[in-house]
């Protein structure tokens, strides 16, 4: 994320081959394949069948999709052929954890991501540290790319904390900026353009802010051919940090493309009763992503391999979270020089708190 934005799978290289060697899921190789258009299609179409995760939450019949697009390949089909194809069947989806990438030039495509540059353009990190922001430092982590950092907002006793990623190599990083802000009698967290990570770095982030120990979802892994076929269902909760922990009001501000495990986060952070969401509705992906997959053609992809469950036993999966308070920016208004998301916040802190 330059502006505050990162492509969640363009990783380097030393971290793809770690990624790809230490994952639980089975590589298709395609060593005793054969290299057609229609043998590529069915392994694909089958792989997802077998253990894609998402079909009942999706409402999405797989069936259908082989019906109709099967009968478009044939041994003439190109590879760009096949590749629209395939990012026509993905589509369908809906899911932004579900990618597909090509050998050849910069063909890449993930599911569910109409409109995200348009939400990139309604944030402008600058802007803050322009206008709103005080005191500003960032901390430094691996990845040169991940922006953590913390302020002040100007003129107020209110802490400023930015994320845009939840990696796990990064909790001491996200657990200074926290005793940085500790102070102050209200903290703003800035997870718009979040871009996810782990789900262990969320629970252990959001153990800093939490009242009590609390049941937040149950996750599910497909484990077999039939798609009613899934693991027994883990639960799992919030657990109070054994380090200093931050009671005093948080406002998190969110997007539509705050993703993934900064979803996860919010998970947590929403059970307590001194956090409050302002912003846009998030992305709608909590599901964890599989390794790459391979086809004989040198095509690899990914999707969802887990279906995550409220204690209700409904899905956030294409919904998202919806803020306590819905407010967005407009591509007109970071052009003249407001964010009317953090004014909101602060707006907030003094009306329901009385804190400036």
């Amino acid at each position: 994320m330059q502006t505050i934005q990162k492509n969640y799978f363009a990783i380097p290289l030393f971290f793809l081959f770690i990624f790809l060697f230490t994952s639980c899921q089975e590589l298709i190789l395609g060593e005793e394949e054969t290299n057609t258009p229609e043998n590529n299609f069915e392994i694909f179409w089958k792989d997802f069948d077998e253990h894609y995760s998402l079909f009942s939450i999706k409402n999405s019949n797989w069936d259908s999709i082989y019906t109709v697009y099967r009968p478009q390949i044939n041994e003439q089909t190109t590879n760009e052929e096949l590749f629209t194809t395939f990012t026509t069947m993905i589509e369908y989806l809906d899911d932004s954890h579900t990618a597909v990438y090509t050998p050849y030039g910069n063909s890449t495509f993930y599911s569910g991501t109409k409109g995200d540059d348009r939400v990139r353009e309604e944030f402008s990190f600058e802007l803050l540290t322009d206008k709103y922001l005080e005191n500003i430092t960032r901390v430094p982590v691996y990845d040169p790319d991940d922006v953590y950092g913390y302020a002040k907002i100007k003129d107020k006793d209110i802490g400023y904390i930015y994320l845009n990623g939840m990696e796990i190599t990064t909790i001491d990083a996200m657990h200074h900026l926290i005793d940085e802000t500790k102070n102050y009698k209200a903290i703003i967290l800035d997870i718009r353009s979040n871009f996810g990570g782990d789900d262990a770095a969320s629970r252990a982030i959001a153990g800093r802010f939490a009242d009590e120990r609390n049941f937040v979802y149950t996750e599910q892994y497909r484990n077999g051919k039939n798609k009613t076929d899934f693991s027994e269902k883990v639960e799992r909760y919030t657990k109070p940090s054994d380090k200093e922990r931050f009671l005093k009001p948080v406002i998190i501000l969110t997007d539509n493309i705050t993703i993934s495990a900064a979803e996860i986060f919010l998970l947590h952070m929403k059970s307590f009763s001194h956090v409050t969401q302002i912003g846009d509705t998030t992305s709608g992906s909590f599901s964890t992503v599989s390794m790459r997959r391979f086809l004989p053609n040198g095509f690899q992809y990914q999707y969802s391999i887990m279906k995550l469950l409220l204690p209700n036993g409904k899905s956030l999966e294409g919904i998202g979270h919806v803020p306590d308070i819905q407010i967005r920016n407009t591509v007109n208004d970071i052009e003249n020089q407001n964010d009317k998301v953090i004014e909101k916040a602060i707006d907030y802190l003094l009306e329901e708190y009385g804190i400036e």
